[in-house]
This record gives structure tokens, C-alpha cells and sequence, in this order.
């Protein structure tokens, strides 16, 4: 499963109605520590594919999501389970933090 782009319109069908945990990357193209945290997304998208689905929102062209949420600052690194956010991670971190989450929330069950 490699990363998709998701905008306000579908969303809710992406992220919310997703029956896998679902990994939100709210960004935008001039942000600069979201380029520096892509690849270490696209890492996880491809080493998490078959319990995992990656997506990004670009922050810029999808103003209504990103109020929702309330997305202060970019990268936003939010992950839903069932259709609800069940953690955040705001920054360049690097991928062992978002890692230890997905731990926490995605194989809880497993």
C-alpha cells in the first residue's frame, strides 16, 4: 500500500470508514520539516502495508479537515482506529516515535 493523498471530500471515506488503522500525515509542499519526515512516512507505508494504511493531507488545499482537527503546525502525525484519532505526534520526529505509537495502538490486538 503506498501513501494516498487524501483531501476534504474524502476523507471520512479514507480515513474514518477505514476498517485498518489509518496514519494521517498533515503537511504542506513549503513546509520544510515535512519534507525532512516523507521519507521516513513513505518507510512505514511500505514496511506496514498489511496492517497499516498511510495518508497524507495536504494542509494547504484541504482547509476543512485541517480546522477540524486543529492543525496548528505542520507535520501533524495523527493516527485513527475505528474513525477516531487515538494519537498525535506534532514535529520532524524520528521514525522510532512514530514506530513505538503504532506499536501501541496497531498490535494492541495482535
Amino acid at each position: 500500500m503506498s501513501v494516498l493523498q487524501v483531501v476534504d471530500s474524502s476523507f471520512e471515506e479514507e480515513v474514518i470508514d477505514s476498517s485498518y488503522p489509518v496514519l494521517v500525515d498533515f503537511w504542506a509542499p513549503w513546509c520544510g520539516p515535512c519534507r525532512l519526515i516523507a521519507p521516513v512516512i513513505d518507510e512505514i507505508a511500505s514496511e506496514y502495508h498489511n496492517v497499516l494504511k498511510v495518508v497524507k493531507v495536504n494542509t494547504d488545499l484541504n482547509p476543512t479537515i485541517a480546522t477540524e482537527y486543529g492543525i496548528r503546525s505542520i507535520p501533524t502525525i495523527m493516527l485513527f482506529k475505528g474513525g477516531a484519532k487515538v494519537d498525535t505526534v506534532i514535529g520532524a520526529v524520528p521514525k522510532s516515535t512514530l514506530i513505538n505509537k503504532l506499536v501501541k495502538h496497531v498490535y494492541k490486538h495482535v
